[in-house]
């Protein structure tokens, strides 16, 4: 049995731990303080989900706007990278505050986790997340994770929590992520445009699909739109785990949403084990491979990457970098640990195996990127 519907959601037999994600224009009202019923609605739904058998954790944003009305700062606190961590250093504590105090109210404990991309880019420090994140369940707490956006930069920057709850979701081994938000899920088009219709179901992301999305966040608090939720998507579905998307404004809105099927529902895609999961959801890829059409059919057949079927090397990276595999047409096929590093991959390109030892003057590797180091996306 698998996830197929919005209502599998609340389903612990298909569902059993499930990432909630809270955006900013949700939990903050317009007068820069925290919209306290409707939080209080909010966790006595998680709650009941705990209660019914399914272990919650929560991606929350809203410290940066709770800050920000406390420093005085315009523009939300999002006038600058320096206004930012200000506002988050000092809108952090009364995020955890209130989790903390609304989760006791039900006899739950909540855990602060504080993330940057390099916690979950980095294979070594993505482990650890995995192993505080299980104890945390396992011992019955539920914990709240936010961007820590007081020390990060651009460099290091989810830039919105949307896809950050697909790598926590990654992460903790959920079966879904679900996205609270101030729109009820993806439209054929911009839904202010008369005529635009709600997608239901997205068994898979296309071009199409991509299309559909937009950058803009309605609200003006948030950091993301639609097209990072598509993407949080992607992530979530080659890790095998269902998203959805509803609209969280209501009172108690994720049972009204997932009862009456009113939301965007993405299908999980076939799990294809945790460490192609984590480098299919990476983010921060260092270059790019561009190959024919010889090579992407033979990906496709689950084969490695020949350098000869590759017809251009973009970017600076070094052996073990993540780096995107780019199809004949312009799409993104794949991702991969290269074996090699930018100049010796341009030195390989288009040339056969058999040319390899003379052109690096050492015992070549088998592949540019090994079948084991890659994921097809």
């Amino acid at each position: 049995m698998t996830i197929a519907r919005l209502a599998d959601l609340a389903d612990p037999a298909l569902t059993p731990r499930l990432v909630v994600k809270v955006g900013s224009a949700l939990l903050v009202g317009g007068d820069g303080e925290p919209r306290r019923a409707w939080l209080r609605a909010l966790v006595a739904e998680l709650a009941g989900a705990r209660a019914r058998g399914q272990a919650v954790i929560v991606v929350s944003s809203g410290a940066i706007a709770l800050g920000a009305r406390r420093l005085g700062l315009a523009r939300g606190g999002r006038g600058s990278l320096a206004d930012a961590q200000a506002a988050a250093a000092v809108g952090q504590i009364a995020l955890a505050g209130l989790w903390a105090e609304l989760f006791a109210d039900h006899g739950l404990t909540a855990a602060q986790v504080l993330l940057t991309l390099d916690d979950l880019e980095e294979r070594r420090r993505w482990l650890n997340v995995t192993a505080t994140l299980g104890t945390l369940l396992d011992r019955g707490a539920v914990p709240v994770i936010n961007e820590n956006d007081t020390v990060a930069t651009e460099e290091i920057r989810f830039g919105d929590n949307d896809r950050l709850a697909a790598r926590v979701g990654q992460a903790a081994g959920a079966s879904a992520v679900l996205l609270l938000s101030d729109i009820d899920g993806l439209y054929d088009r911009d839904p202010r445009i008369a005529g635009a219709v709600r997608v239901p179901v997205v068994r898979r992301v296309t071009p199409d699909i991509r299309a559909m999305a937009t950058g803009a966040s309605a609200s003006g608090l948030g950091s993301g739109g639609m097209a990072s939720k598509v993407q949080a998507a992607e992530i979530a579905a080659l890790a095998g785990m269902a998203l959805g998307i509803i609209d969280g404004r209501s009172d108690a809105p994720i049972a009204a949403a997932l009862g009456a099927g009113a939301g965007t529902l993405f299908l999980p895609r076939p799990h294809k084990g945790a460490r192609k999961a984590w480098l299919g959801g990476t983010l921060r890829l260092r270059g790019a491979l561009h190959i024919d059409a010889g090579a992407a059919a033979a990906l496709l057949q689950g084969a490695s990457l020949l350098a000869a079927g590759v017809a251009r090397v973009e970017g600076q990276f070094a052996r073990g970098d993540a780096i995107a595999v780019i199809g004949p047409g312009g799409d993104t096929l794949a991702r991969g640990l290269s074996e090699y590093d930018a100049a010796e991959c341009a030195a390989l390109a288009g040339r056969h195996s058999r040319d390899h030892a003379d052109i690096l003057g050492y015992a070549p590797r088998s592949a540019l990127i090994h079948r084991d180091q890659l994921v097809l996306v």
